[in-house]
């Protein structure tokens, strides 16, 4: 696994030349309930981008952006946010330099609130003729500090983890607490800043589901050299 950061310039060099592709992890910090740590999104992306760097060769993993747009959890002690604007503004500028070295760059974003900002950076960039994607990982249950993310950072970081301090939040479902969380935060519906319940949360439980996101990234950057083959020549033939 190739980590940018302990890299010079003339082996990144040699590594952009044979086709590397370059994966950023992006997180937050922001608080996860009394139990997990402020960085808990970096650290799933974190994750996922070296899981993917050991499965290939070609992948060079960037230092993460442990900044995102975190508004919704304002209030509570630690959460440091920078916005949607600022996000987005943050990785379009990273793409456009990541572009002067590589011809690829991969975006993987484990924080929900930075959707629509990395969204609007990857079109930003594609429409520029860079060839940028994101990732961003999926799952079904708790949708905050709940079981399926205290279960993954007991199986990265289980030292980390205070379950003796975990209770449940907000269990209501997602769809239902939007309305809520749109005009109020996490404030408005958790003091202990929990949507779920991490009591049930478990190590193996953790680790599946990291297997599953890393093969689900895995297998998308297994297609990308297609598909952007298949997109170039589309370009190449179609009439002018």
């Amino acid at each position: 696994m190739a980590l940018l950061a302990d890299l010079a310039w003339p082996e990144v060099s040699t590594l952009a030349a044979a086709g590397a592709l370059l994966a950023v992890p992006l997180g937050s910090t922001e608080q996860h309930g009394p139990h997990l740590p402020l960085s808990t999104d970096t650290d799933i992306a974190i994750a996922l981008c070296q899981r993917l760097a050991a499965a290939r060769d070609d992948v060079l993993v960037a230092p993460p952006l442990g900044y995102g747009s975190s508004g919704e959890h304002a209030g509570y002690p630690g959460t440091l946010s920078i916005g949607q604007e600022a996000l987005e503004l943050v990785l379009v500028e990273l793409g456009r330099s990541a572009a002067e070295t590589f011809d690829r760059l991969l975006l993987v974003s484990a924080h929900g609130g930075n959707a629509e900002p990395v969204t609007r950076a990857v079109d930003r960039l594609r429409a520029e003729s860079r060839d940028v994607r994101s990732f961003m990982p999926r799952w079904d249950g708790d949708p905050h500090a709940g079981r399926p993310e205290t279960s993954m950072l007991l199986a990265l970081t289980p030292d980390r983890v205070e379950m003796v301090k975990a209770g449940p939040g907000d269990t209501r479902p997602l769809a239902e607490l939007w309305p809520l969380l749109r005009t109020g935060g996490v404030r408005a519906v958790s003091d202990s800043g929990v949507l779920g319940d991490p009591t049930g949360a478990h190590e193996q439980e953790g680790v599946a589901l990291l297997d599953r996101l890393s093969a689900e990234l895995i297998h998308m950057v297994d297609e990308w050299p297609a598909e952007f083959t298949i997109a170039q020549r589309a370009k190449e033939v179609a009439p002018t």
